[in-house]
């Protein structure tokens, strides 16, 4: 019986091992009460499973451990699903914003790779996106950019969703 349970733990561990986490950012923020200042750290993390889907989550703790395990919590909290195409990039040109941040993604050949900087690269990696151009505009905070990517990377719609959503054959989107 021993390990039957053995076996269902191996299982459970695979599952949760396909997540990815990347660390974006890790800040020391203080906040000032009676006695002075308290110190905390904040963390910004994206999750995903490089098959599609990807979150980002923020964690605060006194520790930096802390912080970064109440982060991929929080990531996993607020998972999106990517549409992908067969070489792996998105199916159509996009803009998203978060704050101050703007993105614009555009889908690429073949053999592109991720071209794209700072945390937007990290969340279409962990997305699973292989192929695609990227630009932030705006901001250069972290946070936004991330949530800006998110953004983005939320609103894309498939061409059989299109079609659907249309009640036309999909035939029809490409004429």
């Amino acid at each position: 019986m021993a390990t039957g349970g053995r076996r269902k733990s191996n299982r459970v561990k695979e599952k949760e091992t396909n997540w990815q986490e990347r660390v974006i950012q890790i800040r020391r923020v203080s906040k000032v009460v009676k006695g002075g200042k308290k110190l905390s750290f904040r963390a910004v993390v994206a999750v995903g499973n490089e098959r599609g889907q990807v979150g980002i989550g923020v964690g605060k703790a006194g520790d930096v451990i802390g912080a970064v395990k109440k982060g991929v919590a929080d990531g996993k909290k607020h998972l999106i699903d990517v549409p992908l195409t067969n070489s792996n990039s998105i199916p159509h040109p996009i803009n998203g914003s978060g704050g101050g941040a703007k993105v614009i993604m555009r889908p690429a050949a073949p053999g592109t790779g991720v071209i794209a900087g700072g945390a937007v690269r990290t969340v279409l990696e962990l997305a699973g996106v292989r192929n695609v151009l990227a630009k932030q505009l705006g901001s250069n905070n972290p946070l936004n950019n991330a949530r800006a990517a998110v953004n983005a990377l939320s609103t894309l719609r498939t061409f059989s969703e299109v079609a659907e959503e249309r009640g036309i054959p999909i035939e029809n989107l490409y004429a």
